[in-house]
């Protein structure tokens, strides 16, 4: 998977598209990732002990990575390349404008 936590991110489909807004969790075994402020849900919580509040509460669900794109603070979104260092350093780069992510 290509992209990172802290990365900011476009969502293309689905019905939080054209939303952006940073990548929280990756989770690269199922290919899904948790973008903060898309694809929330209500989730009823119950209270816990003294200080815990219960109600409904909101949570970021995980998003298929496929339907986001990285942004490049250049060009915008775009797709995700590498090119690799004389000193066999490996390095994310935007395929549009050819400039480090």
């Amino acid at each position: 998977m290509r992209l990172r936590e802290g990365d900011k991110v476009k969502v293309i489909t689905g019905k939080d598209a054209g939303k952006e807004s940073r990548v929280v969790r990756v989770m690269p075994k199922t290919g899904k990732l948790i973008v903060e402020g898309v694809n929330t849900a209500k989730k009823h919580q119950a209270p816990r002990g003294q200080t815990m509040q219960g109600g409904i509460i909101d949570k970021d669900m995980p998003i298929n990575s496929s339907n986001v794109m990285i942004i490049c603070s250049d060009c915008g979104p775009t797709r995700v390349g590498h090119r690799v260092d004389a000193d066999g350093v490996k390095h994310r780069t935007c395929v549009k404008c050819g400039g480090d992510l």
